[in-house]
C-alpha cells in the first residue's frame, strides 16, 4: 500500500483517534475510509430521496391510454 502524510491539527488528530475507537477501526486510515464511505452513502441517500413524500401510489386512473 502506498502512503502519504497529511498535516492536521492536534485537535483533529484527537478527534480522529476518538472516532477510531468509537467505530472500532484498527487504523486512522480505516477511520478516514469509513468517513468517506458514510459521506458518499449520505449523498446518495439525499439524491435518491428527492421525491420522497411527493410520489403517490400508482392508480389505474394514472394510465395514459384507454384499455377498455
Amino acid at each position: 500500500m502506498n502512503s502519504t502524510t497529511i498535516k492536521v491539527s492536534k485537535d483533529t488528530l484527537r478527534s480522529l483517534g476518538q472516532l477510531q475507537r468509537n467505530l472500532g477501526k484498527r487504523t486512522l486510515d480505516d477511520t478516514v475510509k469509513e468517513l468517506v464511505k458514510q459521506h458518499r452513502k449520505a449523498l446518495l441517500a439525499k439524491a435518491f430521496s428527492l421525491d420522497k413524500g411527493r410520489i403517490k401510489q400508482f392508480a389505474e386512473s394514472d394510465r395514459g391510454e384507454d384499455r377498455y
